[in-house]
């Protein structure tokens, strides 16, 4: 895997080594190029009678990545289905390989939701709620990143000079928030874009990619998806959908504006990491990191 994301001859035959080795498929094991998102890539695994999904992030996301894999496990026993992993023979829900950590994934039919479509803006809202809902009982994981990660005094804020104050002022207005009112806490996914929602005719068939799962104010992955939405009618939808559980106090809606605000945040940080970097992972080149951090200076500063 190089720093783009594409797959190299040579690493799809470290993976399908270690998919023998380490989940003893049988013969006939075929790896076909599936799909990479920001942090990750992933191959579909077909066998003469099942098929998979093979998901490599790099080894120093390790315990994250293993917690979102344990998460997607509680969900797909709870009767969402999420990816959950399927164990290697030693019990563990991935392996270190070359560098990269690897894990087989239950294969989930269905598409990415059309964030357009009426009807699937709903189903975006709702499925994020029961998400939410079946993890609500469950106890912080080790390995998921903690509440919060945005570090307002990080050397990467220089990049632009309208970074940090942003940053800096977003942080420390979610801090002020949440010491004047109760919020609702639980496992968020972090990232609820459309894609991560597969649907079908019959409606969500699997809420995937839970490898950003963090502990943190149920409204921030609200937040997120009205980021996602990206505009005012097509998040009332979503928000509908999700009212409609409703996992937390209809009181802490009020909040969201500076949920979003912090959101933004998160991405003009994120974008400043990864151009002070280089990394381009996921990326045709260097431009896509500058367009993230330009759309969050849109938002936080207004040009």
């Amino acid at each position: 895997m190089s720093t783009n994301g594409m797959m190299t001859p040579m690493l799809e035959d470290i993976i399908i080594a270690a998919i023998h080795k380490h989940w003893n498929l049988g013969r006939g094991v075929v790896l076909r190029r599936h799909g990479h998102g920001m942090n990750s890539a992933t191959w579909l695994v077909t066998t003469a009678t099942d098929r998979w999904v093979a998901k490599a992030v790099s080894s120093s996301a390790a315990a994250q990545f293993d917690a979102g894999l344990v998460v997607a496990a509680l969900l797909g026993a709870a009767g969402l289905p999420a990816g959950a992993p399927f164990p290697t023979l030693a019990g563990a829900v991935s392996v270190r390989v070359e560098g990269y950590q690897l894990a087989l994934l239950q294969y989930e039919a269905g598409r990415g939701l059309d964030p357009t479509d009426v009807d699937e803006q709903w189903v975006w809202g709702v499925t994020l709620a029961r998400a939410h809902a079946l993890l609500r009982s469950s106890p912080a994981l080790s390995g998921a990143q903690p509440w919060h990660w945005v570090d307002p005094d990080a050397t990467h804020l220089d990049i632009e000079p309208w970074v940090r104050p942003a940053v800096r002022s977003a942080v420390a207005r979610l801090y002020a928030l949440q010491q004047e009112m109760p919020l609702t806490f639980g496992l968020l996914h972090a990232d609820p874009a459309p894609e991560a929602f597969l649907v079908d005719g019959q409606g969500c068939t699997a809420i995937i990619d839970w490898g950003a799962v963090t502990w943190g104010p149920l409204l921030y992955d609200i937040a997120s998806a009205r980021l996602y939405a990206g505009d005012d009618g097509t998040f009332a939808n979503v928000l509908a959908g999700y009212v409609s559980v409703l996992p937390l106090q209809r009181e802490e809606l009020i909040a969201l504006p500076e949920f979003l605000r912090f959101r933004w945040a998160v991405q003009a940080d994120y974008f400043a990491r990864r151009i002070q970097a280089r990394d381009v992972t996921g990326l045709t080149g260097p431009a896509g990191n500058g367009e993230g951090l330009a759309a969050a200076r849109r938002f936080l500063v207004g040009t």
